[in-house]
């Protein structure tokens, strides 16, 4: 089915308790953390969305519980001189996680077929062989037992006007805003194009996309978190590991028995 993201603009409120769905969502992170080291898996969750659209809330909420030894997050900027000389992949393979590892994509591969598309960054022979080359990219790391979540947070123009306002008058986050944000925005329905063509061409079983309505900062949160769950829990097994007997010898010759 194509993804239409005028079918993700409602912006509801969360109807709940927003503290305590937090909380709970962010611990069973933390077990899935925990059965990713201890089952020796590994995971890639993609991040993309608008300018604005909560990517950085929604990463910073998600990992709050996590080891900092076992994940890493990787902002995603313009390729150096030395990325570009090299295929536009190259840089990522380089930030794929290890076994018991989860790596965080603040942006992706995916704006090959974006920004790099919409600002001609890359001509159209390039950004049209793309869609095969990402596919495939990550074929091979779901093949090699990875798990890849990848979410898409969606804002409309409105909402991203009021944030792009509340960053500039707010002199604590102008640091957040850029002259590209602006761009961007002036190109909107360019990269509406493109983001259709992106779903069409790279919504594939081995690594679906999820689209988050991120019109209310809170709802999108909740939502986000969920679906990256959701999804992992699906791909590691989340029965407590058993203790190895020879640990539990130990700490009974030097700790004694528990309490009853």
């Amino acid at each position: 089915m194509t993804i239409d993201l005028g079918d993700y603009e409602i912006g509801a409120h969360f109807d709940g308790d927003y503290s305590d769905a937090l909380k709970a969502i962010q611990k069973r992170l933390a077990h899935i953390q925990v059965a990713h080291i201890v089952r020796g898996r590994a995971a890639m969750v993609v991040l993309e969305g608008w300018d604005a659209a909560g990517k950085g809330g929604a990463i910073k909420r998600m990992t709050a519980e996590w080891d900092p030894r076992y994940f890493e997050v990787w902002p995603i900027a313009a390729p150096s001189q030395a990325e570009k000389e090299h295929h536009f992949l190259w840089r990522f393979w380089q930030r794929l996680p290890a076994k018991r590892n989860i790596a965080v994509f603040d942006r992706s591969w995916y704006g090959r077929v974006l920004v790099e598309r919409v600002e001609g960054y890359a001509e159209e022979a390039e950004w049209r062989r793309a869609y095969d080359e990402i596919n495939e990219f990550e074929a091979q790391q779901a093949d090699c037992g990875i798990s890849i979540v990848k979410l898409f947070l969606h804002i409309t123009q409105a909402e991203q006007d009021d944030r792009l306002r509340e960053r500039i008058d707010n002199p604590w986050k102008q640091w957040k805003t850029g002259a590209d944000d602006f761009r961007n925005r002036a190109r909107r329905e360019a990269y509406c194009a493109a983001m259709h063509d992106m779903f069409a061409q790279t919504d594939t079983r081995w690594a679906p996309w999820t689209v988050i309505d991120a019109n209310n900062k809170k709802a999108a949160r909740i939502a986000a978190l969920t679906a990256v769950t959701d999804q992992l829990e699906a791909h590691v097994c989340m029965d407590p590991p058993d203790l190895d007997p020879e640990l539990y010898e130990l700490a009974e010759k030097q700790l004694g028995k528990g309490k009853d």
